[in-house]
């Protein structure tokens, strides 16, 4: 495990010289589409700490975009990944099998929402996970049509980019896309027309009629929701609004998919985001923090659901790649030895408070939401009208960044501040990010 000191340090302009050099080659190389939020590039990490190539440490409230949840480089992820890479690499599971896969689907039978038999099937990324549950969903029911809700994010593959909501940057351009996707309206607190605690509940009418009008409920294969959305902005659903979807799925046979791609694996506070207000999804998809920092993901569900495709309808060269599964193993032990829930619940007890002190101080700042170590602030131009302030957005997480400090960016307004801080990180560190963040919101 690199020994990175878990300490701020800024010793160049960021980006640094050797940054800039890389930068350089970048260019010249990688396809301009590909983005990055800060134009540093990274020699080492641990913890709460990325440490770029000219020697500057960052605090780091980003973790990958949720997937460094027990930090990067644990050392439990470490030693089972160290140990599956001496014995093999690779020899394709649809081929021949090993222990490492079946162990992770083990895990995630023991772990995701319901007491029911479960399966899994293991692929390579967030958007391979969510497209095989529409495969599923459609195998099982004999039906096509997937409905999402506003402000969703899936992927960015074909059918995934149908599934999400916003057109920049992840469509535009990109069409035409897979049909028979429908969207519905998602409680949206924050910015629900009658009021934040009727959102769950209106917002949920709303859906439920457009569904039963627009497709009918026996053509729906599947219904898609992140329990807290993403990239969307970080939006926890009005309360009422899921187990409405939930209900409405289970009495029409529609299979109810939880995507806890970005939510999943202790980041809020709980295992999964969906057990906030008691859903048990017939399929959840997960990815991100599942592996620490290796490329898998799952779907994971009702047996009888996940036995609906035909042999060798699932699969994939690389899905539940031998040293993925045991990076996996090793992240999950890792979440059960730190108890890793409670320790984003504390993670939010130290940050919610100064993040609501800071919304009193600025009136940029609309809304503070989130759950665990998922949270979020909306700013906006003006707190009667809502409208969004993207400039001030950009401003903000430029002045965190030029001081040591990784924040992200979100929202279908491309104005809301995320945090994901690895779950591992130390009080010390997120305090100071968060006065880090202060004087931020001090210079725009």
């Amino acid at each position: 495990m690199t020994a990175v000191p878990q300490e701020r340090r800024v010793i160049t302009a960021i980006p640094g010289p050797k940054s800039q050099e890389l930068q350089a080659r970048r260019n010249a190389a990688v396809a301009a589409g590909v983005g990055s939020v800060m134009p540093v590039f990274a020699a080492r990490a641990a913890g709460g700490i990325v440490e770029d190539v000219d020697g500057n440490r960052l605090i780091d409230f980003g973790a990958g975009i949720a997937v460094t949840t027990v930090g990067v480089s644990a050392e439990a992820v470490v030693r089972h990944a160290t140990a599956q890479l001496a014995d093999f690499t690779h020899t394709c599971f649809m081929v021949t099998p090993y222990e490492g896969y079946v162990a992770v689907a083990e895990q995630l039978a023991e772990l995701t929402p319901g007491d029911h038999a479960k399966k899994s099937a293991l692929f390579n990324s967030g958007a391979e996970a969510v497209e095989n549950a529409v495969k599923i969903a459609r195998s099982y029911t004999k039906r096509q049509a997937v409905v999402v809700v506003d402000h969703g994010y899936h992927g960015r593959t074909n059918l995934t980019m149908a599934l999400t909501s916003k057109n920049m940057p992840y469509k535009n351009g990109f069409g035409p896309f897979a049909p028979e996707v429908y969207r519905v309206p998602v409680a949206y607190p924050y910015r629900w027309a009658t009021g934040p605690d009727n959102s769950g509940p209106e917002a949920a009418r709303q859906a439920i009629e457009q569904i039963t009008k627009q497709i009918g409920p026996e053509n729906v294969a599947a219904i898609i929701v992140e329990p807290v959305l993403g990239e969307g902005g970080f939006i926890a659903p009005g309360k009422g609004y899921l187990p409405a979807l939930r209900d409405f799925a289970t009495e029409h046979g529609i299979v109810f998919v939880a995507d806890e791609i970005q939510s999943g694996f202790c980041r809020t506070g709980q295992w999964f985001a969906c057990e906030d207000e008691n859903i048990v999804p017939d399929l959840i998809t997960t990815a991100k923090g599942i592996a620490g920092g290796l490329p898998l993901a799952a779907v994971t569900g009702r047996a009888e659901i996940m036995d609906a495709a035909h042999s060798g309808g699932l699969g994939g060269t690389y899905g539940g790649n031998p040293v993925a599964c045991a990076a996996a193993l090793g992240a999950i032990e890792t979440m059960k030895e730190l108890d890793l829930p409670a320790r984003a619940r504390h993670i939010e007890s130290i940050m919610k408070p100064r993040l609501a002190a800071l919304a009193e101080k600025y009136d940029v700042i609309g809304d503070v939401r989130g759950r665990g170590a998922m949270l979020a602030l909306e700013l906006v131009k003006d707190r009667a009208t809502k409208e969004p302030a993207p400039e001030a957005t950009a401003a903000l997480a430029k002045a965190c960044h030029t001081a040591g400090l990784i924040v992200l960016t979100t929202g279908t307004y491309n104005n809301v501040v995320r945090f994901l801080p690895p779950l591992v990180i130390g009080d010390d560190l997120l305090n100071e990010g968060l006065d880090i963040l202060e004087q931020a919101f001090s210079e725009i």
